[in-house]
């Protein structure tokens, strides 16, 4: 006899049709990844909006790891903590997977061992399906009946949510095809195993189910540091050099499979590219200043452990005036920390990496569309004047998969390389000063070695002059130094304009107006997910927030605007310092009680429930009692 879906005593089911979130416990590595990316390719080909964080611990194998789905169909898809399924596969973690849940959800585990007794409750939906018994009686192999239970734990949720198996069946066909077919049988007969079980048990689909949408239409599935790295491609990037790292490494080796296919000579067929494993961060920075002094386009990708170790050349090249770009996918810190849960805490040491006075470009990206359009805009401005560029992810956008639209390229697109002398402008000179900057734009131009002697001069890191030659004279110094700082200055210009979003623009349909915000709210990166939805929440609670998301430093005028237009401003972050509070209050003249943190830094994505918790203590005190949050 099939189990109804119907509430648990004291629990509320209500239909949740593409509105509701999982959790998958397993153990690391075994070989759950590939069944919860069908599960979230699924949701996607169906055109649900939807949205999959892997948090998952730093060794190889053996601790827990969860991968968490959330489906919206408002498209609210960020992080979020309260989940109405959980997938229980690993007893370790069976108390917190269950005794975290409220009342009403449900939990679906291999019945093949039973839920202790001290973990039942009344008021939760368990639903046991034999897993490991099940492919016992299929498969003799042990490491096979592991994998295939994860693919038949794939077709009870089929079942379950309502997703059609031919959706299921294709996305299995597409990764393994015709070269692999026992092991695509395999699959397939997995797949049909969980679901048969969970329609001859349960009454499926349970309130939890998925209709398929339109929203996917024009949108992809991809990770940021794919997306980095396909902007690296179409920037032009010739040379790439890095040391391994969580949670960067995949930036190298996606921009590698990439220049396989297309960056290869039509000729000869050889690559024309460059890419090298150094022996540590340091010394990738110094491959990358190498090639960009040389006049190649040059990158590499890290993350802040590494930026520290890369400090002295960095310090250098900035100094020097030689074009690199620095990807910084951010990971908690500080020292080792915790490699692969995500964070913001490198807002400081980006924005003034190296010892002495060095201020740098940095841009941040919300989203994977965003790492693809600014990496190629890094280069642009590296190239343009003449210093390190940084590109600040982190681990959430950087190895989560995020829908995003399509990526596009303008084929009328060229490289920004700015002021480079050619060999019949320097015919034309009667001498070349690589310091000296003859129009007034703050930026002086270079000379590429090999092009012409007039060319040629000293790349200095000690003390120069504007003609480039050595001094230990203060005034000399002082000029070309105050040089540089109106050089990064003018920047300001030319990196991605801050995003404003105002209260009129962005109310519940159901809201009332509400006239100018008296609140804002300012951040950069990932969090901007979470912080669209908590002021959706925020404005059918009767509270206005205007929003400014920064994508790039120096901040250009309007950020400083926005904080003095007003009363109270919620600076969003991800880490325990408050650092972009710090730096607004060190770059802009916005009174230090006008900024008030709300930070979360515990090395999981953020979610709305923070924003919005944080918001009414700051905006309303007076009210948060009366104000009862429901996402």
């Amino acid at each position: 006899m099939p189990e109804p879906a119907t509430p648990a005593p004291n629990g509320a089911a209500r239909d949740r049709t593409n509105d509701f979130a999982l959790r998958i416990a397993t153990v690391n590595g075994t070989g759950s990844a590939s069944a919860n990316a069908l599960l979230m390719q699924a949701i996607f080909r169906m055109g649900i909006p939807v949205s999959g964080k892997n948090v998952f611990p730093s060794n190889i194998q053996g601790l827990p790891t969860w991968y968490e789905i959330r489906v919206n169909h408002r498209g609210h898809v960020a992080r979020t903590p309260h989940f109405d399924l959980v997938v229980a596969m690993n007893n370790a973690t069976y108390g917190r997977d269950i005794t975290e849940l409220d009342a009403g959800a449900y939990v679906l585990y291999d019945s093949s061992w039973s839920i202790p007794d001290d973990l039942q409750r009344a008021d939760l939906h368990f639903l046991g399906v034999p897993l490991a018994r099940l492919c016992a009686e299929v498969w003799d192999n042990g490491r096979q009946r592991l994998l295939m239970k994860n693919i038949a734990c794939l077709g009870a949720l089929a079942a379950l949510f309502a997703i059609p198996l031919d959706v299921i069946d294709t996305l299995l066909t597409e990764q393994y095809g015709a070269k692999k077919k026992a092991l695509l049988d395999a699959n397939f007969q997995a797949v049909r195993l969980g679901h048969d079980y969970a329609t001859s048990h349960f009454a499926c689909p349970l309130p939890l189910q998925l209709q398929a949408m339109p929203a996917s239409d024009d949108r992809i599935l991809i990770d940021g540091n794919t997306a980095a790295a396909l902007g690296c491609v179409y920037a032009g990037a010739t040379v790439g050099a890095w040391y391994p790292i969580t949670p960067a490494t995949s930036v190298m080796d996606a921009f590698r499979g990439f220049c396989e296919r297309y960056r290869r000579d039509a000729v000869t067929g050889r690559a024309n590219v460059m890419v090298l494993q150094a022996e540590d961060e340091l010394a990738a920075a110094g491959m990358v200043i190498g090639a960009g002094w040389a006049g190649a386009r040059a990158f590499t990708p890290t993350s802040g452990p590494g930026i520290s170790l890369m400090s002295e050349f960095i310090g250098l090249a900035y100094y020097a005036e030689v074009p690199g770009v620095f990807f910084d996918i951010q990971r908690t810190g500080p020292s080792t920390g915790m490699p692969t849960r995500t964070q913001q805490g490198d807002l400081l040491l980006t924005a003034y990496a190296s010892h002495g006075d060095t201020r740098h470009i940095v841009l941040y990206p919300a989203d994977p569309g965003e790492c693809f359009t600014m990496a190629v805009q890094a280069f642009d401005l590296a190239e343009r004047f003449q210093t390190p560029v940084f590109m600040l992810s982190d681990l959430d956008i950087g190895m989560n998969d995020w829908i995003c639209r399509r990526l596009r390229w303008d084929d009328a697109y060229r490289p920004d390389r700015g002021v480079v002398l050619s060999a019949e402008q320097l015919d034309g000179m009667q001498q070349f000063f690589r310091y000296l900057d003859d129009d007034g734009d703050e930026i002086a131009a270079r000379t590429l070695p090999g092009r012409h002697p007039r060319g040629a001069f000293f790349t200095r890191g000690s003390g120069h002059t504007k003609h480039g030659t050595y001094t230990e004279d203060a005034d000399d110094y002082v000029e070309v130094m105050d040089r540089l700082a109106r050089k990064i200055d003018s920047a300001a210009a030319a990196v991605p304009a801050p995003v404003v979003r105002l209260a009129h623009q962005t109310h519940a349909a159901d809201a009332a107006p509400l006239g100018t915000a008296r609140t804002g709210i300012v951040s950069l990166g990932s969090p901007d997910a979470a912080i669209r939805e908590a002021v959706d929440v925020l404005a059918s609670l009767g509270v206005a927030v205007d929003c400014l998301r920064i994508r790039g430093f120096p901040f250009a005028p309007s950020v400083e605007a926005f904080l003095l237009a007003h009363d109270v401003v919620c600076v969003v972050e991800q880490n325990r310092d408050a650092q972009l509070r710090s730096l607004l209050l060190l770059e802009t003249t916005a009174a230090k009680d006008r900024l008030h943190s709300i930070r979360d830094y515990g090395g999981v994505p953020l979610s709305a429930d923070v924003v919005v918790k944080g918001v009414l203590e700051v905006a309303v005190p007076e009210h948060i009692s009366v104000l009862q949050v429901s996402l």
